[in-house]
């Protein structure tokens, strides 16, 4: 419905002040655009994901090699031709649309080549980059960041986007019904709209119908991530695609008191730490390497990927020596919205979280057994086949490597597992000029989008993959979207 008058009036309104927005904002204030930026978060939480993620971005070295890789990718989930080709030439840009504003690219010559999938075809025109000299702790967000101060574009905090106006002949979006204090704002476009409002990592009734194998799932990201595009975007006709791919599942600890969750350094791949530890299911039993590498939640299955199991509820069960090596968790602000938001101060020896109940604890297998509601005899069973798998140096199970020791003589602890993960990739599905599509194939009028909301990812996932599209296609959606002519 159309309001009889707007509260706030723009060009371009562009929904969601994380990398895809600040791509969008930035690229269309450039072209000359009056731009309005509508964020959810509070002022010091906007950034969505990208300020909580490891601050790499990815920019390709051939946009041949690009679209191989993608391809690749993608597998049986196919993508068509023409996103392919403009993902992979923009893809290529990256470095310089930001050294253009004044950014410093630096490659992570510091890091590992940072190939997720380096068996496949394309796979070297990967290059991860961050700005300027210094890597994690949201410096490449503060980039970001900057760019969007140093220019007009008007920044709207807790104006969250509610539904899109639509003009109900020619179905073109008109603006936006965002929401302030239980009451209604509504924001004029002249020229378009542009959704960058993230996924639904942080929305359990979607991720329960849209996610297979976690039957709930909870974000290390931003917990304003809520599916609020997705929900704007079939209200107007938007078909969906690439709902079930998400970068996860891992295993971390969930509490109450706190929206994402923390990761546990015992279950870090590459971190050794003393003590025995494993990872029970609801039956006692181990299912997997507690210390395996999933590359974004995929693991190989009979040769393929399959996302990592996790039967819910899960434990991590450890002895006295690792409880006493120190925090479980680190607390390092270097990515994670935990870490680098919330600054949570686990306590040196997990006296504090022990005592809040995050952590349960008994002086016998059993009776940790019994405070967590699993079979005694079960565990015990577990816990001795792993104890004499340890001790002879080999984990016939499930091939672990690091930490094969020896569960020591109590007490003993556990703690709760779920699923996490950082992102989720669906959403309202787009074209090559970022145009939101209806299902049957026709364009929206007047309506983009960007970044992990809709993403071009529909199976694998490279990693710096998504802040790297975030800006691809945020410019796209900008170039295309200050072409519109305002409606009268």
């Amino acid at each position: 419905m159309m309001p009889d008058n707007w509260d706030i009036t723009a060009d371009v309104v562009v929904v969601g002040f994380g990398g895809a927005g600040v791509a969008a904002a930035v690229t269309a204030c450039e072209l000359g655009a009056e731009v309005a930026l509508l964020e959810k978060a509070p002022e010091g939480q906007e950034g969505g994901n990208t300020r909580v993620a490891a601050q790499g971005y990815l920019n390709t070295s051939s946009a041949e090699s690009a679209a191989t890789y993608l391809k690749a990718l993608c597998g049986p989930y196919t993508v068509p031709d023409e996103m392919v080709r403009t993902w992979s030439e923009e893809m290529c840009l990256n470095n310089e649309w930001l050294a253009s504003l004044g950014g410093d690219p630096q490659e992570h010559q510091h890091q590992p080549a940072g190939i997720e999938f380096p068996d496949l075809p394309g796979s070297d025109c990967v290059h991860k980059f961050h700005d300027g000299p210094n890597y994690g702790y949201s410096h490449t967000w503060n980039r970001f960041e900057s760019l969007v101060r140093e220019r007009p574009i008007k920044v709207c905090y807790e104006l969250p986007g509610r539904e899109l106006i639509q003009d109900g002949a020619t179905g073109e979006i008109l603006g936006v019904r965002a929401e302030q204090s239980g009451k209604p704002v509504f924001v004029k476009a002249r020229k378009a709209v542009v959704l960058t409002c993230g996924g639904f990592e942080n929305n359990q009734e979607m991720i329960r119908n849209y996610l297979s194998g976690v039957p709930y799932c909870y974000t290390s990201g931003s917990p304003y991530n809520e599916g609020d595009g997705i929900s704007m975007a079939l209200a107007v006709g938007a078909n969906l695609w690439h709902m079930n791919n998400f970068a996860g599942p891992s295993m971390a600890l969930k509490v109450p008191e706190f929206s994402t969750t923390f990761s546990m350094q015992a279950l870090h791949f590459s971190k050794s730490v003393p003590g025995g530890m494993i990872v029970v299911g609801p039956d006692g039993r181990r299912f997997t390497d507690e210390k395996f590498k999933t590359r974004h939640g995929k693991v190989p299955s009979n040769g393929t990927w399959q996302a990592l199991s996790t039967p819910c509820p899960m434990y991590m069960v450890f002895d006295q020596t690792l409880m006493a090596s120190g925090p479980l968790y680190d607390k390092t602000p270097s990515h994670g919205w935990t870490q680098i938001i919330e600054r949570y101060d686990w306590s040196e020896d997990n006296s504090a979280e022990l005592r809040k109940d995050w952590i349960r604890t008994a002086d016998t297998v059993a009776g940790l057994a019994d405070a967590i509601s699993l079979d005694p005899d079960r565990l015990r069973e577990t816990v001795d086949r792993w104890n004499a798998q340890a001790e002879a140096g080999a984990d016939e199970d499930f091939g672990r490597e690091l930490m094969l020791t020896p569960f020591d003589g109590g007490p003993y602890y556990a703690l709760e597992m779920s699923p996490s993960m950082l992102n989720t990739q669906g959403g309202p599905q787009r074209n090559e000029k970022a145009q939101l599509l209806r299902p049957n194939g026709t364009a929206i009028p007047r309506l983009y989008s960007a970044g992990e909301l809709g993403s071009i990812y529909s199976y694998l996932y490279q990693g710096t993959g998504n802040i790297g599209e975030c800006m691809a296609f945020g410019r796209i959606a900008a170039r295309n979207a200050v072409k519109e002519t305002p409606w009268p």
